[in-house]
């Protein structure tokens, strides 16, 4: 009965019977079905477009000449890289013209599981802001490390009956998929039997994969590097998701694919993106700006982030300013620099001159001592640290200044007294070190990192792609020491030390990825950290923590370690520190 009603009233205001709940006046509206400017008053009722025209309303808002745009849709993100919760990530990018992404939380389920996907859920209700989520189909993401859960396919069914769950997020295991591995194929054939999409994550696959892949329902894809990769991805029917993030960035590569006959196929997408690079940068409206830049027509870019991404996913009401829409929408001072002047959910304001207006929101909140109690582990000595010196080398892990990407070295290393392997801050031979901190197995990798370049000191932290142990790279075992159990009684975050006393630190209470704190106070103690890491002698070339944490991924070339020790990733076997 409701919804006849709702039809019935926004009938009547189509049509001029009845007035509109508000009217938007004197603005330039961005028609994104035909790629168009066009005017009109544009009438509102019950927070949804119903005509453009000519309308009255209780409440004009007057546009003033601006462009009227949709709001933007990130069609892919992990909340959790931000380091806030999803009530804090949503300050944070409505300020940015963004009210709806698609996330995946990934990170936490791998920390904690079912637990982890229900918090998620729980905390992005009954906000001015729309979350998706796509449930996480690899968890673990190997089998060469230790995560603090398991999921299955019958652990995720459950998921699918929640109105805001869209699908199987990005399916990473390709051989599971080539091998039509039961449990893999289960996971993608439920999502399709609730009428859900499937995300891919193909990085590295050739056009004969690529038919694996779409043939398994696979219909999208942001692990395009190559503008001939992105064209194969297309040309078998996916959309493909440009990917432009604080690590991750492909969007110069790639946009050479994009054109006006297939523009409507692609998405602009953050992936993963840090708090300081959201504040300072921005979300997807940063990477419509960069594709203005270079070469996009401004309305094309802004489809990217708006129909386009509503189409993938099957949000019929969204991403566009059009009778029957959700009355979501920005007020635009300038097209070429996308300079956001205010921004309306559902139709009511929520961010006027770029500052969010405050919000409440309903507490939907359980029981959340298993998400902020995950950090096991024993009291960690200095001498757990300790590496018998090999005889002759030593395979060492090289950083490459703003890469996922390693190097595999082979060096010749110092030895102290006592036999061990002495770190030299002279070579820029440091120690690394992965401890298990999910289930108590006591059990710590270790191996010896090339490229930070710090002179005293270390740092540690609980955000380890993808099974998020405790990460500590160093110059000394006694402040490695420190900082692994400094982060233990933390509960997880980010810390760096210094002769045994910390310089600077953030707790990330909930699974040792996020804070519960306002944005604001992270994003001050993340400055806080960026100069204690100056103090120890880190560069400004790259950022040490992101680069730390994605040492331990043994997915990404070429050496890497887990918690099980040193990781080769061309021969998928683990090796030993000592090179022969």
């Amino acid at each position: 009965m409701q919804l006849k009603e709702n039809l019935s009233k926004r009938i009547a205001v189509a049509s001029g019977k009845e007035p509109a709940d508000t009217v938007i006046k004197n603005g330039k509206i961005i028609d994104v079905f035909n790629g168009e400017i066009s005017t009109g008053d544009i009438a509102i009722v019950d927070g949804v477009f119903v005509g453009i025209g000519e309308y009255e309303g209780r409440n004009v808002i007057d546009a003033a000449g601006r462009y009227i745009s949709p709001t933007f849709i990130d069609g892919h993100v992990h909340i959790e890289s931000s380091m806030l919760t999803p009530t804090e990530f949503a300050k944070v990018l409505l300020s940015h013209g963004v009210s709806t992404v698609i996330a995946d939380p990934h990170e936490i389920a791998n920390v904690s599981g079912e637990n982890g996907i229900q918090y998620m859920l729980d905390d992005s209700e009954n906000l001015p802001f729309d979350f998706y989520f796509m449930l996480p189909s690899c968890v673990p993401a190997t089998q060469f490390e230790h995560s603090g859960a398991t999921l299955e396919a019958s652990d995720l069914q459950p998921f699918y009956q929640h109105p805001r769950v869209l699908g199987l997020a990005e399916v990473m295991n390709y051989p599971a998929v080539l091998a039509a591995d039961t449990d893999m194929l289960t996971k993608i054939s439920d999502a399709l039997k609730h009428g859900k999409r499937v995300d891919g994550h193909g990085a590295g696959l050739s056009p004969h994969d690529l038919n694996v892949y779409t043939s398994a329902h696979i219909r999208t894809d942001h692990e395009s590097t190559t503008a001939e990769e992105a064209k194969e991805r297309l040309r078998r029917g996916m959309y493909l998701m440009i990917r432009e993030g604080t690590v991750a960035k492909d969007l110069k590569q790639l946009l050479p694919a994009v054109n006006e006959r297939n523009s409507r196929r692609c998405l602009l997408v953050t992936d993963d993106k840090h708090l300081d690079d959201l504040i300072d940068e921005g979300s997807v409206d940063h990477i419509v700006r960069m594709a203005i830049k270079l070469g996009v027509a401004p309305i094309t870019a802004i489809q990217m982030v708006t129909i386009n991404a509503a189409e993938c996913f099957g949000l019929s009401t969204k991403g566009a300013i059009a009778p029957g829409y959700q009355a979501d929408f920005i007020l635009l001072d300038d097209l070429e620099t996308i300079k956001i002047s205010r921004v309306y959910k559902d139709g009511y304001l929520v961010v006027e001159d770029g500052q969010v207006l405050p919000f409440s929101k309903e507490d939907n909140m359980k029981d959340t001592r298993e998400l902020t109690n995950t950090v096991h582990f024993h009291e960690i000595l200095p001498s757990d640290f300790q590496i018998v010196h090999p005889l002759n080398q030593s395979n060492i892990i090289e950083i490459i200044p703003n890469s996922l990407v390693t190097k595999h070295l082979i060096e010749k290393t110092d030895v102290c007294e006592t036999g061990f392997f002495q770190p030299s801050t002279v070579k820029d031979q440091l120690k690394l070190a992965v401890i298990e901190r999910h289930h108590m197995t006591g059990l710590i990798g270790l191996g010896i990192v090339k490229g930070f370049g710090f002179h005293s000191g270390a740092i540690a932290t609980t955000i380890a792609h993808d099974s998020h142990n405790v990460v500590v790279a160093g110059t000394n075992d006694t402040d490695m020491a420190f900082a692994a159990n400094m982060i233990r009684d933390m509960q997880g975050g980010l810390i760096v030390v210094k002769d045994q006393k910390v310089i600077a630190s953030l707790s990330l209470s909930i699974a040792g990825l996020m804070s519960d704190q306002p944005y604001q106070k992270v994003n001050f103690k993340l400055n806080e950290l960026n100069e204690a890491l100056k103090a120890i002698g880190a560069g400004s070339e790259f950022n040490p923590f992101l680069t730390l944490s994605f040492l331990t991924l043994p997915v990404i070339p070429e050496l890497k370690l887990t918690d099980t020790g040193l990781f080769k990733v061309s021969s998928f076997e683990h090796v030993e520190i000592g090179a022969n």
